[in-house]
């Protein structure tokens, strides 16, 4: 999904708006999983079969509930990712409630590029990752990815369907910002 608004003001054409989105409905497997942990901590702690006290019990209901919670957010958080750009940033929202996000001026961009092929493995998984050798990585799922050069050196990249014309979008908009190189005054050719 992408759109590429050319809104007409009084100052001439608005700088071009991407937007666009990737999903990976795999994620919902482990999600099912953690709903289950939390369904089995609160049967846990509804019938309770346990005959050797109380302690064991609540350390067992409350490690349910826990890694039911920590999976089933720990994965709808990446389910899906959205990635809007304009003339002032790029942002990515993550999951349904568009958390973890992450806002990326185009002040602090030097370019964008085309990653063709961006894979889990690559990164060490699915989800927001980090790796001092590659940058920083918003991982849903495998396929074509963008990836943004920051000025201090590093990289930032995100998985998202139609990441070509982002980047293109992305140049248009640094190529736009770019001040106009000076050029040296024509003087008299024989003075």
């Amino acid at each position: 999904m992408r759109d590429h608004t050319q809104n007409q003001g009084p100052e001439g054409p608005a700088p071009p708006v991407w937007t666009g989105r990737a999903t990976n409905r795999l994620q919902w497997l482990p999600a099912i999983g953690g709903v289950a942990c939390l369904a089995l901590g609160v049967l846990l702690a509804v019938e309770s079969p346990w005959a050797s006290g109380d302690a064991p019990l609540l350390m067992a209901v409350i490690g349910c509930i826990a890694a039911g919670l920590l999976v089933l957010f720990g994965t709808l958080a990446f389910v899906q990712v959205a990635v809007r750009v304009d003339h002032r940033a790029m942002e990515v929202r993550c999951g349904h409630i568009g958390v973890p996000r992450r806002r990326i001026p185009l002040s602090h961009v030097v370019g964008a590029d085309f990653a063709p092929s961006v894979t889990p493995r690559q990164w060490g998984g699915w989800g927001y990752r980090w790796r001092p050798e590659k940058g920083t990585a918003v991982v849903v799922r495998r396929g074509e990815g963008l990836v943004l050069r920051l000025g201090d050196g590093r990289t930032f990249t995100v998985t998202v369907d139609d990441a070509e014309s982002a980047v293109r979008t992305i140049r248009a908009l640094l190529h736009r910002a770019a001040p106009p190189t000076p050029t040296a005054p024509a003087g008299p050719a024989g003075v």
